[in-house]
């Protein structure tokens, strides 16, 4: 591993992969420390868009109990009276609209609302202030991204690839068993990738973060230079990622054993023929609050600490282009980054001859 040391003298290596300077970005930090109270603090000032997530949330898991009482219903009131083939049928209808709509129209405008919401925790980590003070919380976060990317579609899709990669780079890490605090876990591969799965879900937005402070007009080159950042600084950032999922989890499954109580009473409103699966009904609704609780609130204040210790560990620091190099070699989605980007935004510059890191 390269620690951060090594970069400025490694920048100044024969043949470096990227001419330029030293440093690929410039921009003000008014926060550096990762700790759980700043984030506390940086997340009541952003603390619109959490609601305005866990709102949308809830509405989609109310609509979530909705549709399972009508799938449920439907396919035993159709097999009872019909035939149960009918049922099955029915069933698995409702079961596939049902996960059409999530993964499409639902998934995309929560992932519309938390880019917004990190436009504005990044603005408030590298300024201390949101814009001028002439506009909104939401106005800001939405003129930002719109600005920043053309087609909210190629947003998405940027920030699939970066996970892609993130997650190629993960499977080549031979030392991250050492880093678990828990005796007995640094044998246990499949908790290993369950915690590394988790945390790449954070250091996407990380990536995106550093893309919107570095503004330099072209996210596509920003995000590799950011990825390239992140494999020379994965041992701190990762220390960080390791400890939010831990705590995350921990958290989650506190508030949702708290929560079983009044989920009960929720069940009782339920009609007659559910009650029969009130034990169900019950860790069903406790599970709904829980999820909406844990990604509007739980997860955003994790995220905010890995943001802040990424932003504050490359601050000043040159890229290592040996970093470059591996990252190339290790996967095609790097190498292919910057013209996959290109052909989708139209532009021109790479027929021109333009490529990433020239």
């Amino acid at each position: 591993m390269v620690d951060s040391s090594d970069s400025a003298s490694a920048w100044g290596a024969a043949n470096p992969v990227s001419p330029g300077p030293p440093v690929r970005h410039s921009y003000p930090l008014a926060v550096r420390d990762p700790s759980l109270s700043v984030a506390i603090g940086l997340m009541m000032r952003s603390l619109p868009y959490a609601i305005a997530r866990f709102g949308m949330l809830m509405v989609a898991s109310v609509a979530t109990l909705i549709w399972l009482i009508v799938m449920i219903g439907g396919a035993t009131w159709l097999g009872n009276h019909i035939a149960s083939v009918f049922g099955l049928v029915w069933f698995i209808m409702c079961l596939a609209a049902g996960g059409f709509i999530w993964a499409t129209a639902i998934r995309y405008v929560l992932h519309l609302i938390e880019c917004g919401h990190v436009a504005v925790l990044t603005e408030l980590i590298t300024k201390g202030s949101i814009g001028n003070g002439s506009e909104s919380m939401f106005a800001y976060g939405k003129r930002v991204v719109t600005e920043r990317f053309a087609e909210a579609n190629v947003l998405f899709g940027l920030n699939a690839l970066v996970r892609g990669i993130i997650q190629s780079f993960h499977q080549t890490l031979d030392w991250i068993s050492d880093m678990f605090p828990i005796p007995g876990l640094t044998s246990v591969a499949t908790v290993i990738n369950i915690i590394l799965k988790a945390a790449t879900r954070y250091l996407d937005k990380v990536i995106f973060s550093y893309n919107l402070a570095r503004n330099d007009g072209d996210p596509w080159q920003s995000s590799r230079d950011g990825l390239i950042y992140y494999a020379q600084n994965a041992k701190p950032v990762l220390k960080t990622a390791i400890w939010s999922v831990i705590l995350e989890r921990g958290l989650s499954i506190i508030l949702w054993l708290m929560l079983l109580a009044p989920a009960g009473l929720i069940t009782l409103a339920l009609p007659q023929s559910m009650r029969e699966f009130g034990g169900l009904m019950t860790i069903l609704v406790a599970l709904m609050v829980v999820g909406s609780l844990r990604a509007a609130i739980i997860k955003p204040l994790f995220l905010i600490m890995m943001m802040v210790r990424f932003h504050s560990v490359i601050e000043g620091q040159a890229i290592n282009p040996e970093w470059d190099e591996r990252l190339s070699a290790m996967s095609s989605k790097f190498r292919d980054l910057g013209r996959d980007a290109a052909a989708a935004m139209g532009q021109s510059r790479w027929a021109k001859g333009w490529r990433p890191g020239v």
